[in-house]
This record gives C-alpha cells, structure tokens and sequence, in this order.
C-alpha cells in the first residue's frame, strides 16, 4: 500500500430513500470523477475505478448527520458540484467560494444531501 495516497479505505452514510440519495450521488460527485460502482437492494458505492469511497445504506433513520469532504482538481469542479448537487435535490448550505477563515486557498461548496449529510467539496490550492 505504499504507492496508496491516504489512509482512509471508505465511509458509510446512513440514508433513508436509497433511490433519492443515489440520484443526489450520481449528479453531486461526477464533477470530481466520482460515479456508482455498483448497488444491491439496501445499499451503493460510490468511487473511482474499482475502489469505493462512499457507501450508503438504507437506515430506518438518520440519527446524526455527518459531514463528508471530496477533493476537486480544479475550482471549476466546486462549482459544477454545486450546481448538479442542488439540482439533484440538495440543500445549498455554502455556496462554491474562498472561505479564507480555513486558510488563503480553501475553496470550497457545502450541500445537503437528502437526509441532512453536509456534503463538501473542496480544492486547496491556488489555480
């Protein structure tokens, strides 16, 4: 695993309509090259090539939303990840923008998936 970049394998995210969030995952992470990988009845993965970074699962409830941050190449990326996750049926709750308060390059878009996730996709470094 030494030419592996990070540390994290996935994460799972409770949901409530699998259809609803799969639709809102689909849209919200193509701009950063994220698709589905794959689905059963109660559950989908979500990643790049063969290699899941995020499976939901059907929940009865979603007891505590959670707050999930993808990587973009470019600033054009936030953008476009704003824009298909609030057509998808997201909540804007941050616009794509600089958010300076975390350091001078952090741009950044937050949006609610359909149980409340804080969903954040973010480039770090200056264009």
């Amino acid at each position: 695993m030494a030419d592996w970049p990070h540390k994290l394998d996935h994460l799972g995210l409770p949901v409530t309509d699998l259809d609803a969030s799969v639709r809102f995952y689909r849209a919200a992470l193509a701009p950063v090259g994220i698709s589905q990988l794959g689905a059963g009845d109660r559950h989908a993965a979500f990643g790049i090539g063969a290699m899941p970074y995020l499976i939901i699962r059907l929940a009865a409830a979603v007891s505590a939303p959670v707050h999930v941050a993808f990587i973009a190449d470019q600033r054009a990326d936030v953008d476009a990840f704003h824009a298909a996750a609030v057509a998808a049926g997201g909540a804007d709750n941050g616009v794509a923008g600089l958010r300076p308060d975390y350091h001078a390059a952090y741009y950044a878009a937050f949006v609610l998936d359909p149980d409340g996730h804080n969903i954040e996709v973010v480039k770090h470094t200056p264009e």
